[in-house]
This record gives C-alpha cells, structure tokens and sequence, in this order.
C-alpha cells in the first residue's frame, strides 16, 4: 500500500517514563492527531510501548506503515541515575593514580564497582607515556564474570586517545562486553569528571540498550520502517545506533523533549517549566523560547557529568515517591522521595488477592509490624544484570519472586535491610508501599488502579503513632491530603529552587529557610515576607492539573497547563532537530609545529595558518559525519573559533585554538510516493 500527506508525513512520539509510557501521532500543520498512554512494563518494555503505539493507531484509524519518523524521549536514564541504579561497570584508569578517584566526585559516584589502574597516557600535546595492559590482563578472568561493562579514560585522551583505543580493543577481544571511551563522550579536559561520565554512561548501556530494541523489535512487529530518533538531554535528536553508544547523552532526555514540547503547546517564550513524573519532577526556565544549557554538565543524582544538557534541577520526587513518615518526635513529620516505589494500588492490579489479603491481615494482627504495608517484587529484567552479587545479596535475591512478598516475612535479621537496599539499587527488585498516587486514590482524584490496596495501605500508616502516643492521622483520608500537601510544599521548593540557582541565589536553600517558609505559608506578622515568580509556571505531567494549580498558587505565579500537558515529552520528541558538534583544538608544543586533536584525530602541522585550515576542515567534516550518524538530512554547518594568542614583550605568543563547527539538520523522514 502507497500513502501520500499532503500536510506532510505522520510523525510517531515515544515517551517512556518510569510508570507511563507515552505515543503521539503528530503531523506538522494539524497537530496531535492521537495521543494514548500505557503503563511502563519494566520487564519487558516493548510491551508498554505496544499498549501505547497500538492505541493512537487504533484512535487514528491509520496505517502503521504510514509513519515517516519514529522518535523516543526517556527518563530511564535519568531515572537510573537519581536512583542510584544500572549495570555494574569496570572502570579503567590510563595513567591516573587512586588520588585522582577523590576529584570531581569520581569516588563517590564509583562506589564497590571494580577500579584498575594501568600505567600510560599522555601530556598536554598528545606526547605518549608508555602503556602497561598487565593489570588489566590480570584482571579481566574476575572481571568478565562480576561486570556488565567497561569504561575507559586515558589520562589526556582527548588530547591522543590512543591508549583508550587499544585498551577498549583488548578488552573487546577478551569479554565481547559494551565498552566506553571517555574520548567519544567530550573533547574538554577534567580527566576525573571525564572517567566520572564514562563510567556511569558504561552502567547505563544495558538499560537503553534495552529500551531502544524493544522499541525496534515492536515497530518491526507492525511493520514500521521508518527511521527511529532519540532525543538527547540538550533537546537534540540523534539516531537509536548512537544513543546505543551514548547512552549518557539520553539523561535528561524526558526533561528536555518536555521543554520542546512545553514551547510548543503555549507559545510562551518567558516561562518556569515544571514536569511531574512517577519518579522525579524536573524544573527548567524558559528565556526567549529556548532552555538555557548547563555550561558546566549536566547535573543528574548529584553526579556533574560532561554531558551537555539543558539547564534543569532534577529533583526525586513525583507520585510514586516513597512516603517517609518520622514518628520519633512529638508530631509526625512527612517527606516524600527520592526513591520510587511501587504504588501500593498499582501493584494490586497484577496482584490483587496477595497485596489486599496481606494488608488486610495487617490490620487485623494486634500489633503493628515493623514493615506493614511494604512488599518486596522482582523487576523482571534479565539475568545479566544480576551479576556481581555477592552470596548475602544472592540468598535474599532468591527468596524474591515476581509475586509480591510482605518484608514483614522477608526481612528475619535488621542486616537484611540493607541488602534489599542494594538489589533495589541495582534495579532488580522493587519495593511497594504507598505513594502519593495511593493517596490521590483515597481521595477519589484518580481511580485507575485499585483504590482498595491504596485505602488499606493507608489505614495501616495512619495508625502509626507518634512520640505523644497519637495516631499520626484519624484516618486514611486525612493521611492523604497530608501526603498530597506535602508534595505540594516540596514541589514549590524544587521549583523555588531551580529559579533561584537561575538567578545566581543557589545558596538560599527554600527547605531550609525559615524566610522561605514564612513566605509560602503566609505567615501574618509585623514583618511578612511573600515570594512570587516574575512569569508562568507550566506544569506538565498526567498529575499536573492535580498539583500544579496548588503550587502556583503557592509560589504566587499564574497556573498554565496546556491541554496536551500529559504527553508534552512524545510531543517536543518529533518537533526537535538533529545538532551535532564538534571541536578541534590546536596546541603549538614549539615554534612553527602545530597539533590537531579532536574528534578522535591527532595531527602535526607545520605552519598556523595550514593548521588553522586544516582544523577548520575537520571541525567541517566531521560535524557532518557525525549528524549524518546522528540521523540528519541535509544538515548546515557553522564554525566559530576561538583563540587564545596574547602579545608578551610586544611578541605574539600563540597557546591556543578552539575550532567548533555545529552542524543542524532536520532527521532523515522516511517518504511514501503515491502510486
């Protein structure tokens, strides 16, 4: 069958969240032609995507094999990150020593996975120091059998990645897993913070891997042929192949297709952008149209990558945030996030008779469980990511299955807590328990899931004491709306917050300041203080017209939720653009003999105007070799330079060139000729 758009092709949108997947039909001119969501199956993600696809298709009542562009944003990555979760990786230091693990927050961020050092590298002109694999060939025997990936930073690599290069081939050649260069990740100098995203863009591979052949394996299934993007954290789209290869750049993701999409659902060019998921809310400004970048990386679970993403605050907190309730003092107090749960009413729709007569004997039992209304559930993902584990782990592990169990029988020995801490982490078992969106459910403003585990998990807390001897809540209803007010509160600090970082006041910290909390509280006195935002406050997110309305009234800001708020991420995932950049630095050792290194390159030229030519022609070339790779059609390049030659004693003194050519271009759209 032949299909012609007159308005232009059909575009798909994906948007695979850590509780919703997402599907738009969009055609430039008309618009969302269809939306659907569907719940995110961890196990399996294709089936998530099915349930989502299969329903704007059967909503659109056209064929699959008409769409032309197929475009997936996530919050996976992100996810994975704020969670402290992903495949355990090696990571390989080129010329580093173990003081360099305490730069950059690199030691922090390695926590137990394996660490080798091998002697190597090269200076600040690409000069080799000899490379010694011993270490590494010692290792690799252990390694294969307790990692799922390998990251690999070479002291200087930016400057001559051939060490990393033959290091990352050995390693190929001995385990045949995923392995990451620091140099294919940023052309800036930081070796620690460069290993830092190397090595947590090594723990990530498994999980977009995952997500990205789902996706392919499921359009193949209906017949979709048509080039499949992923959108990038700074709002760019590359290719699936080379977010396989990068995964890093994908954090930040979801965030960033819902600022695109968020512009282009309101128009507005001046806004505060707000997005409320399952797991995080993420908060962004909005100046002249576009999101600010991160000049420094973005910052994603505390972790200051090199990636180059949008200026956002990503903060762990959304509906099926963990709900802490702190019964020590004389009132209770609530904090929500900033690990996801699994929602209590969420999992009682594949599990109902074990999740409802578990509460239900909770309630009846005389005296409260030290865990009431926790379960434990496998995630489902595949065996390889459970490798590593060490025998307490795995003896835990194996006593958990994919129906829920209650931690009351779980957990026999107080170590135990910590161990099922660790499986979480890893992302191979979810904890249940209740959550914002259980309380929505008490409080009848949702009902897709079973309200009935929610209310009976929430009976349970509310009968929790506090250090007075008073049950913290009277009842499941008045639990709820002290959950849904506390999400409220800490929603306006994370977007108080991030306006603040924006205006150079990071240092005022709104949940601790007792100025910020008399001003969202309103607080009367002879000195009042009040607090407003200077524009709109987007909210965007299925629960966003739950929350949001509440916030803005908060934060004095005027309340905007545009009309597809739900699906603003699918959205700005098919109107972005590919954008690809490159930079070639040039360094002069000595006098009239010039180095060329980026892009994975190093040259000599003799003679500054040759070598600044010659930089400016790989810059060129290689900024379209790399948007072709990333999906681009017909991509524009531009160059901007920047030198670094001062006079010293009336002598110019060249130290440095930076040659960076950006090359933008719509995605490559699959066309269908009438015939």
């Amino acid at each position: 069958m032949a299909f012609s758009f007159p308005s232009g092709p059909l575009l798909l949108g994906i948007d695979t969240g850590g509780t919703y997947t997402d599907a738009v039909l969009f055609r430039d001119g008309d618009g969302v032609i269809a939306k659907a969501k569907s719940l995110t199956t961890r196990h399996d993600l294709a089936v998530g995507i099915a349930g989502a696809v299969d329903a704007v298709l059967e909503k659109s009542a056209v064929s699959a094999s008409a769409i032309g562009l197929v475009s997936l944003s996530t919050t996976l990555a992100t996810n994975a990150l704020v969670e402290g979760q992903g495949g355990r990786a090696a990571l390989i230091m080129i010329g580093f020593t173990a003081e360099d693990l305490a730069r950059g927050g690199l030691a922090a961020a390695l926590g137990n996975d394996p660490v080798i050092f091998l002697p190597g590298g090269h200076d600040v002109h690409g000069n080799e120091t000899l490379l010694d694999m011993a270490a590494l060939e010692a290792a690799m025997p252990t390694l294969c059998e307790t990692v799922s990936s390998f990251a690999v930073a070479g002291y200087f690599a930016v400057r001559n990645p051939a060490h990393e290069v033959r290091v990352r081939d050995r390693i190929r050649v001995l385990s045949h897993l995923p392995v990451t260069c620091s140099h294919e990740l940023s052309s800036k100098l930081g070796g620690p913070r460069r290993a830092l995203t190397t090595l947590l863009n090594a723990r990530l591979v498994s999980i977009i891997d995952r997500l990205v052949g789902s996706c392919e394996g499921f359009l193949t299934a209906r017949g979709i042929t048509a080039p499949m993007m992923v959108v990038r954290g700074d709002g760019a789209l590359i290719s699936a192949a080379e977010a396989r290869l990068r995964p890093i750049e994908t954090i930040l993701s979801g965030p960033a297709a819902s600022l695109v999409g968020a512009h282009f659902l309101t128009g507005l060019d001046q806004a505060v952008v707000s997005d409320i998921g399952g797991t995080t809310t993420d908060v962004a400004v909005l100046d002249g149209g576009r999101p600010k970048l991160a000049e420094e990386g973005a910052v994603v679970g505390g972790h200051r990558t090199m990636v180059e993403a949008v200026a956002l605050r990503t903060y762990g907190l959304g509906g099926d945030s963990e709900v802490h309730i702190d019964d020590r003092g004389l009132e209770a107090r609530l904090t929500l996030g900033p690990r996801r749960l699994l929602p209590l009413s969420l999992a009682a729709m594949a599990h109902g008779e074990i999740i409802l007569s578990t509460l239900e004997k909770q309630l009846r039992a005389s005296h409260a469980g030290r865990h009431d209304g926790r379960f434990a559930v496998r995630t489902g993902v595949p065996d390889v990511m459970a490798q590593g584990l060490q025998p307490p782990e795995q003896a835990l592990f194996a006593r958990i299955g994919v129906v829920p169990v209650s931690l009351n029988d779980l957990l026999t020995m107080n170590s135990q807590k910590a161990i099922l801490d660790r499986l979480v982490a890893r992302g191979l078992v979810h904890l249940c328990g209740i959550t914002p969106s259980d309380a929505l459910h008490v409080l009848d403003r949702q009902s897709q899931w079973r309200g009935e585990a929610a209310r009976l998990g929430l009976e349970l807390a509310a009968r929790r004491k506090d250090g007075a001897g008073r049950e913290i809540a009277a009842s499941p209803e008045d639990l709820a709306e002290k959950i849904v007010s506390r999400l409220t509160r800490q929603s306006s600090e994370a977007v108080l917050a991030a306006c603040l970082a924006e205006d150079g006041a990071e240092a005022i910290d709104p949940a601790v300041s007792l100025a910020v909390d008399r001003a969202l509280k309103r607080i009367p006195g002879i000195a009042r203080f009040s607090v407003s935002l200077d524009r709109p406050l987007i909210g965007l997110g299925a629960s966003a017209p739950v929350y949001y309305p509440a916030v803005a009234n908060m934060l004095g800001a005027q309340s905007i939720i545009p009309g597809d708020a739900d699906v603003a991420n699918a959205i700005g995932a098919v109107v972005g653009q590919v954008r690809a950049s490159v930079t070639v630095v040039v360094t002069s050792p000595e006098e009239g003999r010039f180095i060329l290194s980026g892009a994975g390159a190093r040259l000599v030229v003799i003679g500054e105007t040759e070598a600044l030519t010659a930089a400016r022609e790989h810059a060129i070339a290689a900024a379209q070799t790399q948007a072709n790779a990333d999906g681009a059609k017909d991509a524009v390049v531009t160059v901007s330079e920047e030198m670094d030659a001062p006079e010293i004693e009336g002598s110019r003194k060249f130290v440095e060139a930076r040659i960076t050519a950006v090359a933008v271009g719509r995605p490559r759209i699959a066309v269908f000729q009438a015939v």
